[in-house]
């Protein structure tokens, strides 16, 4: 079968590929196309565009590079009809992905969705659409299916596809990682700044910011594949700072605790039992109209599925060198840390077992079989 994948950042890239690879497994002659990134490649097919190419943050940048996003939509819709694919399947990325799949539905496309937009957290009103546009939606958070009931749309809870990527890793050796990147004995703080630059400008200066009150800690840089060392180097002003690129798993493996940007990041550190605080800040303007149209009590994914605050989140203006100093101190102590793994281990087993990736490709593969025998 011919599969045309669309996901647009560094974790739909990460879960396309193992995707991919679970679609292999149902489909020995899969043919892929595709819009990732280096992950993806790596199994097989053909990259359209890299994601590297299209990470806008917030309402305000995504205004300021309106022309250049039209421009891509267009050159995607192109694209597929080019190749013409028995299925296409969008990864998260709702503000392209669902544009797509309005105009690849009215093409008579069937679509797929793996991996939910956020529909729960703003603007609900976009599940009529999605209701309209999306042949079949794979969600992967367990509260996503019941908000999903409430209007009576099916949806398929497949697992999260992070207790995989995490399960199958291979495990690293403290000693031999700590030598091939030259890092003290001392106790890891890993510090995961996000992957956009705006993210990272945002962010990384306020945890920096802490490295002399702690020098009994290694602080330790978790470099997103698609930034270079170049532009980190121009926040680290302190000897005790480390960076590592594209290795935030074996990072977090050997960390004692973490400073962690609002996201994906928030979910992966929780399931290697790192105790963290949440950090987001955004630009002004995106983050007032965020504000007034986001309707959760929380922005971490991690208090969002245990629904109460397991990790502190230090939003905006209270994202600050006191606020944050006070809250790392409080995640270093003893009792602290043992109350953390505690309610991971609980987190842990609200996402269900292995086998997300392959229960969507099974899905998915047999909904292809099943229209080709009507």
């Amino acid at each position: 079968m011919k599969y045309y994948i669309i996901a647009g950042e560094a974790s739909g890239d990460l879960h396309g590929s193992n995707l991919m690879k679970a679609l292999q497994k149902q489909d020995r002659n899969a043919e892929f196309r595709f819009w990732g990134g280096d992950l993806m490649q790596a199994v097989g097919g053909t990259l359209v565009k890299h994601y590297k190419e299209r990470q806008f943050m917030g309402f305000a940048e995504v205004v300021l590079n309106l022309r250049k996003i039209l421009g891509l939509i267009k050159h995607c819709k192109t694209d597929i009809s080019s190749f013409n694919p028995d299925v296409i399947i969008c990864i998260d990325n709702s503000g392209f992905n669902l544009r797509i799949a309005k105009w690849a539905k009215e093409q008579g496309y069937k679509t797929h969705y793996y991996i939910s937009p956020q529909v729960w957290a703003s603007r609900a009103g976009r599940v009529e659409k999605i209701k309209r546009d999306v042949d079949a939606m794979y969600v992967i958070l367990p509260f996503e299916k019941e908000f999903y009931d409430t209007y009576n749309y099916d949806v398929n809870f497949v697992g999260h596809p992070l207790i995989d990527a995490i399960s199958d890793r291979v495990q690293v050796d403290e000693t031999t990682f700590r030598e091939e990147h030259h890092l003290s004995k001392k106790p890891i703080i890993a510090l995961l700044p996000g992957s956009r630059k705006q993210e990272i400008t945002k962010m990384l200066g306020v945890m920096l910011s802490l490295v002399n009150d702690f020098s009994e800690y290694q602080f330790v840089i978790a470099g997103a594949p698609s930034q270079d060392y170049s532009f980190y180097k121009t926040f680290i002003k302190q000897d005790n700072v480390a960076f590592i690129s594209n290795k935030t798993y074996d990072l977090l493996s050997v960390s004692t605790a973490a400073l962690v940007t609002s996201g994906t990041a928030t979910l992966e550190t929780a399931l290697f039992k790192v105790p963290q605080v949440v950090c987001y800040k955004a630009n002004a303007i995106s983050y007032q109209i965020a504000k007034r149209i986001i309707t959760l009590k929380y922005i971490s994914l991690v208090n969002l599925i245990m629904d109460r605050e397991v990790v502190t989140e230090l939003i905006q203006g209270d994202l600050n060198k006191k606020r944050l100093k006070k809250e790392l101190s409080k995640i270093l102590d003893e009792d602290q840390r043992i109350k953390f793994f505690i309610d991971y281990y609980d987190l842990e087993k609200k996402l269900g077992g292995k086998g997300a990736s392959e229960n969507a490709a099974r899905l998915i593969y047999q909904s292809i079989q099943d229209r080709q025998t009507q």
